[in-house]
Formats: structure tokens, C-alpha cells, sequence
């Protein structure tokens, strides 16, 4: 693991580094050519240098964001960015949190991309790359 993110991971409380942790194995696992770090002070993966997941602490709990997530039409994913593509999910227990859900929508996350990458040389135009 990045040691950056075990960093993150160790400055939170018990109960959400135990969230963090398991989202940094199911995503590791299975955004096996992702690189990761820490971005704008939280854990994020990407892919050809897009960012594609990654989680932070927040006021509601551990906050699960796909950068592309709303084109996935998944209900995991029921907390909506209104500018972008992003789609999130909140985890308060790491009993909460469904593998078989997670590895679905990381799934999707390599196949359906919004290009994030690319948004300040577009002005703040948002085009899907991969669907």
C-alpha cells in the first residue's frame, strides 16, 4: 500500500480506519494497473492519470467517490455531484460496506471514464471518454 495512504489510514479513528482499510483492499485488488496517492488531502486511484475513486472523511462518515460514478446507474452510488459525473456513497461501519457492490462499480469505473484529466485544458468541459 502506498504509504502515504497508510498515513491517511492511521490518522483517522479506529472505526474509520477499519473503513479505510478495507476500501483500500477491495479497490487495490481490483484496480490492480491504478496508481495511487494522496490528492487533495485524501486517498484517490488512477487510471492514465485520471482520477477515478477515492475516499475522505467527512462530517456524514467515510465518503466513497467515483469521479464517473452517475453514469453507472448503480443504487450504491446514491449521493450525486450536481456539476459533474461524480457519484458517491457514505460508510459510518466497515459492516456496511458490500464487496460484491464495490467490486461491480469498480468494474465499471475502467470501462465508463469522464475525462478529469483533461478538464482545465477544456475550460471545464467534461467529456466521456470511455463508455
Amino acid at each position: 500500500m502506498n504509504s502515504d495512504i497508510q498515513t491517511y489510514i492511521e490518522s483517522q479513528t479506529e472505526s474509520d480506519q477499519r473503513i479505510c482499510l478495507k476500501l483500500s483492499e477491495i479497490i487495490n485488488e481490483n484496480l490492480i494497473e491504478a496508481e495511487s496517492k494522496v490528492w487533495h488531502a485524501h486517498p484517490v486511484w488512477f487510471l492514465d492519470g485520471n482520477p477515478i475513486v477515492g475516499y475522505s472523511k467527512q462530517k456524514k462518515g467515510i465518503r466513497l467517490m467515483f469521479w464517473s460514478g452517475k453514469s453507472f446507474n448503480e443504487e450504491l452510488l446514491n449521493v450525486h455531484g450536481v456539476k459533474f459525473q461524480d457519484a458517491s456513497v457514505f460508510y459510518n461501519d466497515v459492516s456496511e460496506i458490500n464487496e460484491d457492490d464495490l467490486k461491480r462499480c469498480l468494474e465499471k469505473s475502467e470501462k465508463i471514464q469522464w475525462d478529469y484529466k483533461n478538464i482545465v485544458k477544456r475550460k471545464g468541459q467534461l467529456i466521456q471518454i470511455k463508455k
